[in-house]
């Protein structure tokens, strides 16, 4: 027969997220792409060329000062997002969505600035705009990784979303600061624009959970298991994570993300300086290579960093990360006499930052399985919080320290803090840790109701 009667004909729903394990995967990849994307334009290369088109330092300092301060407030977008949601349609898609679209039009807007190098407020309130809404994805792709994925996929997960996100940035650094050289500012944004357009099909095609709303005048409703966790007072959602962070596991986890920030700060700000001012290095020179090392790492987080740590544990492999890291920093500063071989200097750079990349995999998945899922996206932004804070203690530490010592010791300083993270990790009990959280859910029934 050349016709068939439309009635008869019922298509079937792709799998949720919850209920297939590649697209799983893959939906967590794309969309830690397109965060990195507006992160490469915004933080490396608007500023690239601002500066070729003879922007003074304090112009550049201003805007990246600016575009950053949505990052700060990420600690109060939270628990927004554990408050209010739109159920039938899943937990987090819809933050998911609200920031993914948000991304493509504050994309869209900032294109359209007729003259950005003479018209710097237009770009830093732009930036802003755009950089709030990369949070808010950020934020709320994290809490629904939390959420979906299982335990034992959440490290491979975060080896693929940081390698992911690794990938977007230097996509974005590459092929923006070429667009923008060779056919200017706008068709720069504008092509980005179009690529995170692309990547809202994965959020908008994909539910969380079977059952759900695909958009709000679709059929559907909400998953059991979402309205089971789901919070509905501001006072559930802080006397949970009161309860939650000061458990033992979970609070030694906060002190050891500090530790391990605090050291990596450091270095992170010891790096660039040592490499000029005392090796003679350019500054290209050490920027090539840091990209370099962020690329390689990044490549290598995700090809086998998750697949390490669920093989052989988290625990266990951040204790050998931290080991080999502390060996390293010793190597570097015991060995003066290697400093003008160019080669040790890059390899240690390479090295050092591979390790650090998959001791950030590791640590983030940690983070994840400590994670009260009523609360999930406040608790582990708490922590990223906490990490944020120890960054910046670290750089602050770099000029007391060099005011004192020798670039040598300043470099074995690291050690101390590195050796805090590894006796910390020791006493992270996962099991022990998730047992305390279920006795919470049978003592405090009524901390859900709003």
């Amino acid at each position: 027969m050349l016709f068939v009667n439309s009635d008869k004909i019922k298509s079937k729903p792709l799998p949720s997220l919850s209920e297939n394990t590649f697209l799983r995967y893959f939906s967590f990849a794309a969309l830690y792409v397109a965060q990195g994307i507006p992160e490469g334009l915004l933080w490396y290369a608007i500023p690239a060329w601002l500066a070729m088109n003879g922007k003074s330092p304090a112009e550049i300092g201003s805007y990246v000062a600016v575009v950053g301060i949505p990052w700060s407030l990420k600690i109060i977008n939270a628990p927004i997002m554990d408050r209010f949601t739109y159920l039938s349609m899943g937990r987090r898609r819809p933050w998911v969505l609200f920031g993914q679209l948000g991304l493509i039009l504050s994309f869209l807007s900032m294109s359209l600035i007729a003259d950005p190098l003479n018209n710097m407020s237009a770009l830093m309130i732009l930036g802003f705009i755009v950089s709030f809404f990369e949070v808010s994805q950020d934020i709320a792709v994290d809490g629904m990784a939390i959420d979906i994925l299982p335990v034992d996929q959440q490290a491979r997960a975060n080896g693929l979303m940081w390698g992911s996100k690794t990938l977007g940035i230097s996509a974005s650094v590459a092929a923006g600061s070429w667009i923008m050289s060779h056919y200017g500012y706008f068709y720069a944004i504008v092509s980005f624009s179009l690529v995170i357009s692309v990547i809202i099909l994965v959020p908008l095609l994909l539910r969380e959970r079977p059952g759900e709303k695909l958009l709000p005048w679709t059929n559907g409703e909400a998953s059991k298991a979402a309205e089971k966790i789901q919070l509905h007072s501001w006072k559930g959602i802080f006397k949970s994570l009161y309860k939650v962070f000061f458990l033992p596991v979970s609070f030694i986890m906060g002190v050891a993300a500090f530790s391990y920030s605090f050291g990596r700060g450091l270095i992170d700000t010891v790096l660039p300086v040592f490499t000029v001012q005392e090796l003679g290095w350019a500054d290209t020179d050490y920027s090539q290579i840091f990209a370099t090392a962020n690329l390689i790492s990044g490549i290598l987080g995700m090809i086998i960093g998750g697949f390490l740590i669920d093989y052989f544990g988290k625990v266990r492999m951040i204790s050998i990360y931290m080991s080999l890291l502390i060996l390293l920093a010793c190597a570097m500063s015991f060995l003066k006499s290697f400093w003008q071989n160019d080669i040790f200097v890059t390899g240690f750079i390479i090295c050092f930052y591979i390790l650090l990349t998959f001791t950030n995999i590791a640590i983030f998945a940690s983070a994840m399985q400590l994670c009260w899922k009523r609360i999930s996206i406040t608790q582990f932004t708490l922590y990223m919080a906490i990490s944020n804070l120890g960054l910046a203690a670290g750089a602050a530490l770099l000029g007391p320290l060099k005011d004192l010592f020798n670039w040598e010791y300043v470099i074995l300083c690291y050690i101390v803090f590195a050796v805090v993270m590894l006796v910390a990790i020791r006493f992270i009990n996962f099991e022990k840790h998730q047992k305390r959280v279920e006795d919470l859910e049978i003592k405090h029934p009524d901390i859900n109701i709003g």
